[in-house]
C-alpha cells in the first residue's frame, strides 16, 4: 500500500494552519494578441450568403469587429475607417447605413461628433458569457413591454391612469 503524504501550509506571520493548498498559476499566454470575439457560425453563414452586403460593407464590418470593445461597443469614426481601409467616405457611410438597416450593428449614443455602435449580439460577443445572457434577458424584457404597450388595450388603460 502506498503511503499518503499530508501537505499543509502555515501563515508565517500568525502561525495559523491554513485550509486547502495554494496553487501558483503562471501568467496566461494569449495567442490572439489584441483579443478575440465569439461568433455565431450561423450568423457568419447568413452574412456570407446575403447578396445585399457589398465588398465594402463586409470590409467595414470586419474593421468594426476588429475595434470591438467589451460588451460589443465600437468607437471609431468614419474618417478613421476611411483612412485605415482606403475607402472613400461616402462608401463607408453607405456601408454603415446598410449594416444598421440589417441590424448587424446597432447605433448607440453620440460620443463627441460621432456615434458609437454596438455589434448585434446575435452575430458575436466580446465579454463574459454571463453578461451576454443578462443583455439578452434585458432585450427580451424590453420587447415584452413594447409588445404589451403597443398591442394590449388593458395594459394601455392601466398605464394611462
Amino acid at each position: 500500500m502506498k503511503s499518503m503524504r499530508n501537505v499543509s501550509q502555515y501563515d508565517n506571520r500568525t502561525g495559523e494552519l491554513l485550509e486547502g493548498v495554494f496553487v501558483y498559476c503562471g501568467v496566461k499566454y494569449n495567442p490572439y494578441g489584441k483579443g478575440f470575439i465569439m461568433n455565431s457560425q450561423e450568423a457568419l453563414d447568413l452574412l456570407a450568403e446575403d447578396p445585399d452586403l457589398t465588398k465594402d460593407a463586409l470590409r467595414v464590418l470586419l474593421k468594426l469587429c476588429a475595434k470591438l470593445d467589451f460588451e460589443n461597443w465600437i468607437y471609431i469614426t468614419q474618417t478613421d475607417i476611411c483612412k485605415e481601409l482606403k475607402i472613400n467616405k461616402s462608401n463607408v457611410s453607405k456601408a454603415i447605413k446598410l449594416l444598421i438597416s440589417k441590424s448587424i450593428i446597432l447605433q448607440g449614443p453620440k460620443v463627441g461628433r460621432s456615434f458609437g455602435y454596438r455589434l448585434n449580439p446575435d452575430y458575436g460577443w466580446k465579454g463574459k458569457v454571463k453578461n451576454l445572457n443578462e443583455y439578452r434577458k434585458e432585450i427580451e424584457e424590453r420587447e415584452k413591454k413594447d409588445l404589451k404597450r403597443n398591442h394590449l388595450k388593458s395594459y394601455q388603460d392601466n398605464n394611462n391612469e
